[in-house]
């Protein structure tokens, strides 16, 4: 049940965050974007701005989870486990907010979400946030590679115990990279509405 419950913070995290990032999108159609451009805020800061914002979003996503594995009294595990991993769950989030700003460039404000979702539940399932993929398998490898893999191990990590892997810093650090950069690169090249 702890599993489930680490899980299920985490893919509320990420769903919030990308939502939250992916309203650029709306922005977009309505012009709201083309305004910024004519101010002197730097894409960089935008994109920081933007996640931030998704990443409030995310907390609540993380709290209602936690709230309820608490009343449900299900998952059974020390308090220190319980905050870390929310908030490893939580902060985490924020490489899904720069993925959702960056789709929310690339795709039209009418499709945005109805393409994300399906997206995000098989990086979700092939990230192994959903069951255990033994890490030397071939699927292992893949899943290694997907930008929920990282996230989803680090969250566990507090009820797991161990050193955590540099490897699933380095996943978060290189997905928020590649994320934020097209997030920053499609917000230059923006000049229409969708």
């Amino acid at each position: 049940s702890a599993y489930i419950m680490i899980s299920m913070a985490v893919y509320g995290a990420i769903l919030a965050t990308t939502g939250g990032g992916a309203m650029v999108a709306t922005e977009r159609a309505q012009g709201w974007t083309r305004q910024l451009r004519l101010t002197p805020l730097s894409p960089v800061a935008y994109i920081a701005l933007k996640s931030l914002t998704a990443l409030v979003l995310g907390l609540g996503s993380v709290l209602a989870v936690n709230i309820a594995g608490v009343v449900s009294g299900k998952p059974d595990m020390p308090v220190h486990v319980w905050l870390e991993a929310a908030a490893i769950a939580w902060l985490g989030s924020v490489v899904f907010g720069a993925f959702g700003l960056f789709m929310g460039y690339l795709l039209p404000s009418e499709n945005v979400m109805q393409i994300l979702g399906p997206v995000m539940a098989g990086l979700a399932a092939l990230g192994g946030l959903w069951f255990p993929i033994d890490s030397d398998s071939t699927m292992g490898h893949i899943s290694a590679l997907t930008p929920v893999h990282g996230l989803a191990e680090l969250a566990r990590w507090p009820q797991n115990g161990g050193s955590p892997s540099v490897w699933w810093f380095v996943n978060l650090i290189a997905w928020f990279a590649v994320f934020a950069a097209g997030a920053a690169w499609r917000m230059a090249k923006d000049t229409q509405r969708v």
